[in-house]
């Protein structure tokens, strides 16, 4: 597809505007979420080149879809790289678009799909200012938004006075700074967080989905705060999709999706995008079909309080999360 050419998709509406485009499953050969076989062929056929080739037909299609963030990370294996090389392509098109990052993991996979650890967490300033210059240069531009990447209760990072100042100094330049949550405690981080005496942070990316709905208060105090509100995993790593539906929570949700008159996908992020505090919602598709299939989600007609019994208790939810596997 050229840059004079569109794709023939018709009833996009205004979705687009709030729906982003997420790096985490299209940057590294693996991942947690389900079917990825299916969608990126076994784990021989995610070469680099394959992967890049990938990544930036994601992307133009996102642009011609009229998705307008984008979303990366240090410890998104090549994520930045790709998002760099495809907007050196396109030079026209940075004005247009919120580019998030974030920093405090780094991939350490070495492009296996056995790697006995794929990501490295280190919340200290020596790895802000080793990756801050990292991702500029993998860009090719600033981010908009730099984030604390998975910021938990044993962070150091609210209490380290340096690390702190160094933060200031970036949003002072322009950069909105924020924080991404993970773990059962993550509306404690956002209420700590924004409790912080001059604060740095004006932006938040929390998980929020069906299954795990612990964060929703706190994403909306930090709105009320004006900060920025991003949700991320709103198909729960993709166990709110028909390759990961099997039973309890997961077949409720889809039963109410039949009923609702749309895929399970289309429930799960339109309920996401129907909370006013949701200012982008992230999509996972690591295919065409599936972001085109994102952007039809519709705002659920179910009853509130039938969403609601979908949530499972946080920590049972996080570690399901974590003990699945890498493919």
């Amino acid at each position: 597809m050229t840059d004079t050419q569109e794709p023939d998709d018709e009833g996009v509406g205004d979705l687009a505007s709030r729906l982003g485009l997420g790096l985490a499953a299209i940057g590294r050969p693996a991942y947690i979420t389900a079917g990825r076989e299916g969608d990126l062929g076994a784990g021989d056929d995610r070469t680099v080149e394959a992967m890049r080739d990938r990544a930036h037909g994601l992307l133009e299609a996102a642009w011609w879809l009229g998705i307008r963030y984008f979303d990366a990370a240090r410890s998104y294996g090549l994520a930045e790289q790709f998002l760099g090389s495809w907007l050196a392509a396109h030079p026209g098109r940075r004005d247009e678009l919120t580019i998030g990052s974030k920093w405090g993991y780094e991939y350490v996979g070495d492009w296996r799909m056995d790697a006995p650890v794929h990501e490295r967490k280190e919340h200290s300033l020596a790895m802000l200012d080793r990756q801050w210059p990292e991702t500029v240069e993998a860009l090719g531009t600033e981010p908009d938004v730099y984030l604390v990447h998975s910021l938990t209760p044993d962070s150091p990072v609210l209490g380290d006075r340096a690390l702190l100042d160094r933060l200031r100094e970036l949003a002072a330049s322009g950069v909105r700074v924020g924080f991404s949550t993970s773990g059962p405690e993550q509306a404690a981080v956002i209420d700590a967080a924004l409790a912080l005496p001059d604060s740095p942070f004006s932006a938040v990316q929390s998980t929020w989905n069906l299954l795990e709905q612990s964060a929703g208060p706190a994403l909306e105090r930090a709105n009320d705060a004006r900060w920025l509100v991003v949700v991320k995993e709103v198909l729960a790593n993709g166990r709110l999709s028909a390759e990961g539906t099997a039973g309890g929570r997961e077949a409720d949700a889809a039963a109410l999706a039949a009923r609702d008159e749309q895929p399970l996908e289309g429930l799960a992020i339109g309920a996401a995008v129907a909370h006013p505090w949701a200012d982008i919602v992230v999509s996972g598709a690591v295919t065409r079909k599936q972001l085109r299939s994102n952007l039809d989600a519709k705002a659920p007609a179910v009853p509130v309080e039938q969403l609601e019994a979908l949530a499972e208790p946080p920590e049972q939810y996080w570690a399901e999360r974590a003990a699945r596997e890498w493919r």
